[in-house]
């Protein structure tokens, strides 16, 4: 790759396979196949991606959220305690609700965090990591570079401890 930069769904795809092969459910032929057989094969049927999160104090994680930039866009019921509601962040939803209404669905969500995780670019990693642990929120990972230097990262964790990296794109 040499000194060009990478775009985002480039290094999201590189990340993703590195994954897959760390953690054994791909080979390196397996991971380009999957690459390119999607590109041909995309199923139609699916739109607006978002994610949802469990959580123990829906009010603790959506103000965690709001203080990151995300702005409420929907909640259920939309009287009396909500069970569910969701934000947006530069188009990305995610979703939170509360482990009583996973239960409801007949979901057993139990330990602390999914182990999925939110990314959220920035255009300063450090000075998002410093003012973000200043407030107590859980440092996973200190900021670092990677991707030949092309990438600073950072995790942090959020209320429920669902791991959240920090990412920029260095020139």
């Amino acid at each position: 790759m040499g000194g060009e930069q990478i775009d985002r769904r480039h290094l999201l795809e590189r990340a993703a396979a590195g994954v897959l092969l760390l953690s054994g459910l791909a080979t390196p032929a397996l991971s380009q196949t999957r690459s390119k057989a999607s590109e041909d094969t995309r199923m139609s049927i699916f739109k607006s991606p978002m994610i949802n999160l469990y959580s123990r104090d829906l009010a603790r994680a959506v103000s965690f959220y709001a203080d990151l930039g995300f702005v409420e866009t929907f909640r259920t019921p939309s009287s009396g305690p909500p069970v569910h509601i969701e934000l947006q962040l530069d188009g990305f939803t995610l979703g939170i609700a509360t482990v009583e209404a996973a239960r409801g669905h007949g979901l057993r969500p139990s330990g602390d965090g999914r182990w999925i995780e939110i990314v959220l670019w920035t255009d300063d990693t450090d000075s998002a990591v410093n003012a973000l642990t200043a407030k107590g929120t859980p440092l996973l990972s200190p900021a670092h570079d990677f991707a030949d230097g092309q990438l600073r990262s950072a995790w942090i964790a959020d209320p429920d401890g669902n791991p959240i990296q920090l990412v920029q794109q260095k020139n």
